[in-house]
């Protein structure tokens, strides 16, 4: 008898234009949701490739490490005076993070925390 799961289907791996092509949405999405689109993206396509599960694992990290330092800012005094910074920083490196994956490259956010590993 099998041990595999019977209720779950196996799914196929990506080609390598839909993996980048996921993969510079996952970024995207995050612009405007920034926690949920990479959780998403992590639950449904983590096992359909290498490339795409790089990025949503680091989309993920990334957007884990942008709500503490969010968490971080509500409990501190002077870091609601500071509550602007983070959308300009998670704007700007998914932008970048984005473009990288449309390259094809398995791009790494430099300020993020790596809570989940490829």
């Amino acid at each position: 008898m099998s041990t595999d799961n019977p209720y779950s289907l196996p799914q196929e791996p990506l080609s390598p234009e839909l993996e980048r092509l996921w993969a510079i949405a996952v970024h995207a999405l995050g612009i405007v949701l920034e926690f949920f689109a990479p959780l998403l993206g992590y639950l449904f396509l983590k096992d359909r490739g290498p490339f795409i599960r790089h990025h949503v694992t680091e989309s993920l990290n990334f957007g884990i490490t942008m709500v503490l330092l969010y968490v971080i800012l509500a409990i501190s005094i002077i870091g609601w005076l500071l509550f602007w910074v983070p959308p300009i920083i998670w704007t700007v490196f998914r932008i970048i993070a984005a473009y990288r994956a449309s390259l094809g490259e398995f791009y790494r956010y430099p300020v993020s925390i790596r809570f989940i590993k490829n």
